[in-house]
């Protein structure tokens, strides 16, 4: 299968579109990705700026230097990268929209929970809809960048992503990927506004014709009617 596309090259930074199924890191691989990534394009050692977990497909950023990385990284710490997200679920959830926001405690083998408290909160935005029968479809704005924010923030609500074998739950069926995709990333670069947008291109259930069309309705993400609450 292949590990990524890519979807833009810069002087600065790479876009590329990571398959779901892969790790940024290089765990039990005997090349990385990053690695993987700089011999196919024949530049130098790549360097990472945010992350996406294993099973999360979608947009990630790659500095091609060290001041790059340093200012991109940056960004990202101060909640100035806008980040757009889709999953799907199976599960009616307890809320169709609105803000999802609590301290993220871990639990057991490396699984995390949402919390009341407010210390240091994870803080998303989302809307829903049901494109199809027994499916929800989940548009996604995190406003931070907590480990597993996403899918512990959507397991809260009731609506656990499919796929996701660490926060789902056991299934009839084996989905074929887990259903959470980064779609889109703006920041600005060097006085440029520089907008991304990806739509997923595995999995059966992102592929049907209902989704691509809720996609198409809700183009472009940032001009969407956040729900503040």
């Amino acid at each position: 299968m292949q590990t990524y596309s890519l979807v833009a090259r810069t002087r600065d930074f790479l876009v590329i579109d990571k398959a779901p199924g892969i790790s940024v890191h290089r765990d039990d691989a005997e090349v990385g990705l990053l690695q993987q990534i700089s011999a196919d394009l024949g530049c130098g050692p790549l360097y990472l700026v945010h992350r996406l977990d294993k099973m999360t497909s979608g947009l990630l950023i790659l500095a091609c230097h060290s001041e790059a990385a340093s200012i991109l990284s940056r960004q990202f710490q101060d909640r100035r990268v806008e980040k757009y997200y889709i999953a799907l679920s199976d599960q009616k959830p307890r809320k169709k929209q609105g803000l999802i926001k609590g301290d993220m405690e871990r639990t057991r083998r490396g699984s995390w929970k949402l919390t009341t408290a407010q210390r240091n909160p994870a803080i998303t935005r989302f809307f829903s809809c049901s494109p199809m029968p027994g499916m929800r479809l989940f548009l996604l704005r995190p406003l931070t960048g907590k480990t597993h924010q996403l899918r512990v923030a959507l397991k809260s609500i009731g609506a656990a992503i499919i796929g996701d074998t660490r926060y789902h739950g056991a299934t009839e069926t084996a989905a074929d990927r887990g259903y959470l995709h980064a779609w889109g990333l703006a920041f600005d670069w060097q006085g440029e506004r520089c907008e991304y947008l990806c739509d997923p291109g595995v999995g059966e259930l992102f592929l049907k014709d209902a989704i691509k069309q809720q996609l198409e309705n809700w183009k472009p993400p940032a001009a969407q009617a956040w729900p503040a609450t």
